[in-house]
């Protein structure tokens, strides 16, 4: 599901009665309020709906993050819904603290469990290449006046190659930048911390144990620059495309008209959710996606004829980025974004291949509006699932 919809689909009914919600908190307060943990998500939903709550105060959380919430209360359901008043990613529009009906309250349990985050991977050189490509883009478009000197709200997925687009963004040329993102991880850490990043929204923090090390000691200088909201308002897309933020979001694989895959290995194994990438990449000013060009060592092609899943249509789908180089599909006909992907994007030693079949599927459906070899789209597939290469 898409994240932003989670929480809607508890309200309508949509995903059964709720009877008991476990939630984490960081803290109660004598009055019945609750501090949020550095994770929010839809823990005021859950709240809200379920009969019975279990509170896990978690003693790991540290005290410091009373004040850094914004719960807005104000969402409610059709015909009577509002516009929801946050126009700049550190507006605060709700109150520092979830509430929670203490009748409800069938158990407190007091914990000190840490998150079960890994470190990330330090930027290797097709990372950096990936990043150096978004950022002489976003230069361009600040050069056309497309875009601001300090950019707009950045929104940035969870991983390796996420965290390194990051890192070269804040060795990069912009500054004051502010982000209105899901979730924020090390890359954006260090940019708060560097300046670079000016004020970060977030939902949750999706620390590596250094990071959150630092977190827990400088965490008076984060509060002042940082918020965490509810998942429904971190992924709205009102919000999402009224503040215009960047989407830069991880992939599995894209084919050749710009379909993306980014859950599923081989179309059918699992790796993660959809997350929010699809509540941003729809309705972002620009939408990125990103991933390097092959895998497993050069066995995988990440660009292929036709995506074996498809999580991001070639309708939500603006720019594609590689080590090899970024493309552009902005106003491009089908057939003119399968060319750039195949010469901006795809790994040489897989390119003349995908040339191959993008000149025999035209030629073979001279006039169609999306060329492809049906009976071959998949091939590159099945020749991995039957010899470990494509």
């Amino acid at each position: 599901m898409h994240l932003s919809h989670v929480a809607q689909m508890a309200w309508f009914g949509f995903l059964g009665h709720l009877d008991v919600a476990v939630v984490e908190v960081a803290g109660i307060l004598p009055d019945g309020r609750l501090i949020p943990s550095s994770s929010v998500g839809n823990n005021k939903t859950w709240l809200d709906q379920a009969d019975k709550i279990i509170l896990e105060v978690n003693e790991l959380q540290s005290a410091g993050l009373e004040g850094m919430h914004d719960i807005y209360y104000g969402t409610q359901l059709p015909p009577n819904r509002k516009p929801i008043p946050l126009t700049h990613p550190s507006d605060r529009i709700g109150e520092p603290y979830l509430r929670c009906d203490p009748a409800k309250v069938i158990a407190v349990v007091r914990t000190r469990q840490s998150d079960r985050n890994s470190v990330f991977a330090a930027p290797d050189a097709v990372s950096e290449q990936i990043a150096a490509h978004i950022i002489d883009f976003m230069s361009h478009e600040v050069k056309q006046g497309r875009l601001p000197a300090n950019l707009l709200p950045l929104q940035s997925g969870v991983g390796n190659i996420a965290n390194a687009v990051l890192a070269g963004l804040n060795k990069g040329p912009f500054e004051n930048l502010t982000a209105y993102t899901e979730v924020l991880q090390d890359g954006m850490l260090d940019m708060v911390r560097s300046g670079k990043l000016s004020f970060a929204s977030a939902t949750a923090l999706s620390l590596s144990p250094q990071a959150t090390e630092d977190f827990n000691k400088n965490i008076d200088f984060y509060r002042e620059r940082i918020v965490l909201r509810p998942q429904e308002i971190s992924n709205h897309p009102e919000l999402v495309r009224r503040m215009g933020v960047i989407a830069m979001n991880a992939m599995i694989e894209a084919d050749l008209y710009g379909n993306v895959n980014s859950t599923h290995i081989m179309g059918s194994s699992i790796m993660n959710g959809i997350g929010g990438s699809g509540d941003f990449a729809r309705n972002a000013y620009l939408s990125f996606f990103v991933t390097p060009s092959v895998a497993k060592d050069g066995a995988i092609s990440c660009i292929v004829p036709m995506v074996s899943h498809v999580d991001h249509t070639e309708h939500d789908v603006e720019i594609i980025v590689t080590e090899q180089g970024l493309a552009d599909l902005r106003g491009l006909a089908p057939t003119e974004r399968a060319k750039l992907i195949v010469e901006r994007c795809a790994h040489p030693s897989f390119r003349p291949q995908l040339q191959d079949y993008l000149d025999r599927a035209a030629k073979s459906s001279s006039g169609l509006h999306t060329p492809h070899l049906l009976n071959e789209a998949l091939s590159w597939h099945s020749r991995f699932l039957e010899t470990g290469k494509m």
